[in-house]
C-alpha cells in the first residue's frame, strides 16, 4: 500500500487512505491498534511534507453494505484515537490539520450526528450519493 501512496503524491493526486476493521475484529476489542497498525504501516514512511497531502477515511468494514453503522460515539472514539496516532508521529499541527471523513454507510438519518462529531470532518459518501435526495440531505448537514 505504501508505494500506492507514494505513486499518487509524486503525480501530485491526494490520497484518501481508508482503513477499518472487520465486525470479528471490532468484537476482540483491539480495532483501535489494527487500525493504528494500517495506518503505521502504509503512512508513516512519508515525510511531514507529505504527509499534509493525505486525506484519511475510517470504513469499519462491518458497515459498508451492511446498512449498520458505527454510532456517533463508536465513531468519533476512533476518528480522535486516529489523530491521536497521527500527532504521535507528525504533531499536533498536522494532525489537526488532516482530514478524517467516515465511510460506513451515512444515510440522511445519521448524517447530522456523525458530522457534529468533534474529529469527524465529513463523510466519504458510498451508496447513499446514488440517491440525489438521500446525497443533498447528508451535505445539508454538515
Amino acid at each position: 500500500m505504501a508505494k500506492k501512496v507514494d505513486q499518487l503524491l509524486e503525480h501530485n493526486l491526494k490520497p484518501i487512505f481508508c482503513c477499518g476493521e472487520s465486525l470479528e475484529i471490532r468484537e476482540s476489542g483491539d480495532f483501535v491498534s489494527f487500525i493504528c497498525n494500517q495506518i503505521k504501516e502504509s503512512l508513516f514512511h512519508l515525510s511531514s511534507d507529505a504527509f499534509r497531502n493525505i486525506i484519511v477515511a475510517y470504513e469499519p468494514i462491518w458497515a459498508i453494505g451492511t446498512g449498520k453503522t458505527a454510532s456517533s460515539d463508536q465513531a468519533q472514539e476512533v476518528h480522535v484515537e486516529i489523530r491521536k496516532f497521527i500527532a504521535s508521529k507528525y504533531g499536533e499541527t498536522i494532525a489537526d490539520n488532516t482530514s478524517i471523513l467516515y465511510g460506513g454507510s451515512a444515510k440522511p438519518a445519521n448524517a447530522p450526528e456523525l458530522f457534529a462529531c468533534a474529529d469527524v470532518d465529513g463523510g466519504l459518501i458510498g451508496g447513499a450519493s446514488l440517491k440525489s435526495r438521500d446525497f443533498v440531505d447528508i451535505v445539508k448537514s454538515f
